[in-house]
């Protein structure tokens, strides 16, 4: 095992440390049992993820002297609502899991996201950790305490802030990702570097083949300054009233690609990815940034093998199901625009007419 990378989120009381590093599954349960307000530990995996590390988690557990209860979900954005929700309950009810219970989501942001919000349900609130396998959730999806489902009309549109006790991070897990999967989580990683660290930015485009090749030495480092980008904006803007509400870069038209296209069809990340491409037009008809952004953004989720044109579905559905997004403030949309690589800024009150067009210039043929 290699050296553990220990960054620190400072939320007063609700405060956790972020760990990254390699071979961390197998020590789970050594990590864990200083946190542990009990010795009974729930794993939510799902389908995908338990025949590749369920196994080694439990036995790390089992070793700590902790009892064990695994449940196991379908895997994909389309489970993620009230049906496959219920199922972690009905687990923990069935088991007769206290409040001394503690919950460990093991997978992607899905899993993450529904553990999360299960915890923050169940018997009005129990801790959990997590413990994510895929690049989307290990720089992103994970940090940060937002939990949640998807409603028809709109991607997480149900859920709560509630912070996990700790984020372990194992980069060997990045090994058995898909390659979509890899380079969904890859825009992500670009959009820490486009909204709040140019160099972060700049570097990705240097390296982005040892990045694609998964090269521990990049990776580690990488995954380490996004989630300092975000526990920092996280621990000055818990609840989104601010500047935290930046990290949604490429989310707004991200979401309502998603929505539009059904739940499942596009990965998030490359939603996001779209969706940071349509902000950055958006930025420079608006005259906040220069032609070149757009042109370096373009450019970058070309080479990650993203796409790089929106379903095609007419602009007013995109205009309506962003007007149904959980970030529309006083019936207007807000959108997370760009002055610079680097430098994100929020707006109100953009002209939809611009919007419908900004999308019409990068719908599929």
């Amino acid at each position: 095992m290699t050296r553990t990378t220990i960054l620190p989120l400072d939320l007063g009381e609700r405060s956790y440390e972020i760990h990254i590093g390699s071979g961390l599954l197998d020590h789970l349960g050594t990590d864990l049992r200083p946190l542990a307000r009990g010795r009974q530990v729930a794993v939510v995996t799902n389908d995908t993820v338990a025949p590749l590390y369920l196994e080694r988690v439990t036995t790390s557990l089992a070793g700590a002297g902790f009892s064990v209860l695994s449940i196991e979900l379908p895997d994909g954005e389309d489970h993620k609502d009230w049906t496959t929700l219920n199922r972690i309950f009905d687990a923990l009810i069935a088991q007769r899991c206290e409040r001394t219970t503690l919950l460990v989501a093991l997978g992607g942001g899905v899993v993450g996201d529904m553990t999360g919000f299960a915890a923050a349900a169940f018997l009005r609130g129990v801790d959990f950790v997590q413990v994510p396998t895929t690049l989307l959730s290990q720089v992103d999806a994970s940090v940060g305490g937002k939990t949640g489902i998807n409603h028809p009309l709109g991607k997480n549109l149900i859920g709560a802030f509630h912070q996990p006790r700790r984020v372990i991070i194992d980069v060997t897990t990045l090994a058995t990702l898909p390659r979509r999967e890899i380079l969904a989580g890859l825009a992500e990683v670009i959009k820490h570097g486009l909204l709040r660290d140019a160099d972060l930015f700049q570097h990705i485009e240097e390296h982005l083949d040892a990045l694609l090749a998964l090269d521990p030495a990049m990776l580690v480092p990488v995954i380490r300054d996004c989630c300092a980008i975000k526990a920092r904006v996280v621990s000055a803007d818990e609840r989104e009233s601010g500047q935290r509400a930046l990290l949604n870069l490429g989310h707004t038209f991200g979401h309502a690609i998603e929505t539009l296209a059904g739940y499942g069809n596009w990965l998030h990340g490359e939603a996001v990815g779209m969706g940071m491409i349509l902000a950055a037009d958006l930025s420079r008809r608006l005259g906040l940034c220069a032609d070149a952004v757009p042109q370096r953004v373009i450019r970058l989720i070309e080479r990650s093998g993203l796409p790089t044109r929106a379903p095609r579905h007419p602009p007013q559905a995109y205009l309506d199901a962003m007007g149904r997004d959980k970030k529309v403030e006083g019936g207007q949309v807000r959108f997370v625009l760009l002055e610079r690589i680097g430098q994100a800024v929020l707006r109100k009150g953009v002209d939809p007419a611009l919007v419908a067009a900004t999308v019409a210039d990068h719908l599929a043929d």
